[in-house]
């Protein structure tokens, strides 16, 4: 009988204290190989492969697919093959359970996310993500590992770049975070057209396939299996519906209005709103942890006024103008393109002006940081947002562009709302959210005129901004923004 070996769930190179299953490669019984693939885990930024720490036998796993594991409890346990290759005693793998080492130096906090702003006309939400800058590389060599990048929120990343690879499972390749949408949508991946080389199957054809039955292949046992991972043959039949709860109606019963015509109840009080409870995973898990943190820590306030677009020519694009006056505010305000140490009451004021620009996707939040914005001509600023937009759409955005930004700009008004109370969220001291435009009769000389206008909402930390200063910022973006192009 050979040594056993319990696996721990290793940090997978984000800070994060947990991760989510997607999909086991191993069942108990197997025989695996030092780095053979184990397990596809979800985290805040992707879907990632875990690697075997051992050869030998898989003698359990710690779960199922959908199963969040905590961050060094138990992942796998195995016995080990004295007779194939392992890993030497203490050599570093490049993942540790313990929390990062602290930063030396002042003026860069703990990485926060920041808020959402979608990227051209595309819209974003009022919540900030916010990553930690990276560690000054200019310091003494103690050790320290750099923090290389982060995902909406205060983690680490390590050093390692990792590759997912499309693994063919029950004759259907696709990679891990293919069947992790797949399992979400409810798509059997076998009914699927793959459209990638080799018949790979791609997140297009997943969400083609989820939008219409047409867009998939018929299924030799007539059932639909969940995310690819189910069919017909293990689910023959579909579940009944739980037997409803005492004064509950079925859905052909429900009715909003009694036989009088009065509003009523659907069930009695007593009985509670029906609904699956689901935990959140990803990047929608660690998005509310930081967003609980940044309300603990910030003292925010919010500025709101209109931009009056009636000189812009034609040709101008809006978000492209955003940006730029936000950079033309931090050359006029610094304090506001700055980092603040809450618990040191230290202040970094920022050179250059790296704006954050968060994605809103099905799976959550992403802020992309738009490197040395106000160096960028309108060219450069759209290719940027577009590049980031693009990596984020595909997850394949690198660590490195998802932390260190200075400043955050919200684009919320694609969707809808005029005014907002943007979330600030640590080491960053403000953000800008753009409403939805609008006309508005504005009073000239002799009259009024229907002029475009756009609300601007300036949120700050008043730790480390002054009102005076909050404002002169907003008046330069007004003022850039007021000018004909």
């Amino acid at each position: 009988m050979g040594d056993k070996k319990t696996f721990l769930l290793p940090d997978l190179g984000e800070g994060l204290p947990d991760a989510t299953i997607v999909e086991w490669y191993v069942k108990p019984g197997d025989r695996v190989r030092l780095d053979d693939n184990l397990v596809s885990m979800e985290t805040a930024k992707a879907v990632v492969d875990v690697p075997s720490p051992v050869s030998g036998t898989v003698l359990a796993l710690a779960g199922g697919a959908g199963d969040i594991i905590v961050t060094g409890t138990m992942l796998a346990e195995f016995e080990i093959d004295a007779s194939q290759p392992q890993r030497a005693e203490g050599q570093d793998t490049g993942h540790h359970h313990g929390a990062p080492a602290p930063r030396k130096g002042v003026g860069a906090p703990d990485p926060a996310p920041d808020d959402r702003v979608v990227a051209s006309t595309e819209g974003g939400a009022i919540a900030q993500t916010r990553e930690a800058p990276p560690e000054d590389k200019s310091g003494p060599g103690d050790g320290e590992r750099a923090d290389s990048g982060t995902v909406v929120g205060a983690m680490q990343s390590s050093d390692a770049v990792r590759s997912e690879a499309a693994v063919s499972v029950g004759g259907v390749k696709a990679m891990p975070a293919v069947r992790a949408l797949a399992r979400k949508l409810k798509v059997d991946l076998a009914r699927v057209r793959g459209s990638g080389a080799d018949g790979v199957v791609t997140l297009a054809d997943v969400k083609r396939a989820a939008s219409g039955t047409d867009a998939l292949l018929p299924s030799p046992a007539g059932g639909r299996g969940v995310g690819g991972e189910g069919n017909a043959a293990t689910h023959p039949h579909p579940s009944p519906l739980p037997p409803a709860g005492e004064g509950a109606r079925t859905p052909d019963q429900r009715t909003p209005l009694s036989a009088a015509g009065k509003p009523m109840r659907t069930q009695p009080p007593t009985v509670s709103a029906g609904g699956q409870p689901e935990p959140l995973r990803g990047v929608r898990r660690n998005m509310a942890r930081v967003m609980a943190d940044a309300h603990r820590k910030v003292v925010p306030t919010t500025l709101n006024d209109d931009a009056d677009l009636h000189a812009w020519q034609p040709g101008n694009d809006v978000t492209v103008r955003l940006i730029r006056a936000l950079c033309a505010a931090a050359k006029a305000v610094p304090a506001l393109n700055a980092w603040f140490d809450g618990d040191q009451l230290v202040r970094t004021l920022h050179p250059q002006v790296d704006i954050g620009i968060a994605v809103d996707t099905d799976d959550g939040l992403f802020v992309p940081a738009l490197r040395n914005a106000d160096l960028l001509d309108a060219h450069g600023i759209r290719e940027g947002i577009n590049r980031l937009r693009a990596q984020v759409g595909d997850r394949s955005i690198p660590a490195s562009e998802l932390t260190g930004y200075t400043i955050s700009l919200s684009n919320f008004g694609m969707f809808a709302g005029r005014y907002a109370t943007p979330v600030v969220v640590p080491p960053c001291v403000a953000i800008v959210a753009a409403g939805r435009g609008r006309e508005q009769l504005t009073p000239v000389v002799g009259g009024f005129e229907s002029h475009r206008v756009i609300p601007l909402s300036l949120t700050f930390d008043h730790r480390a901004c002054t009102g005076g200063e909050a404002a002169r910022f907003l008046k330069a973006m007004l003022d850039d923004l007021a000018l004909p192009d």
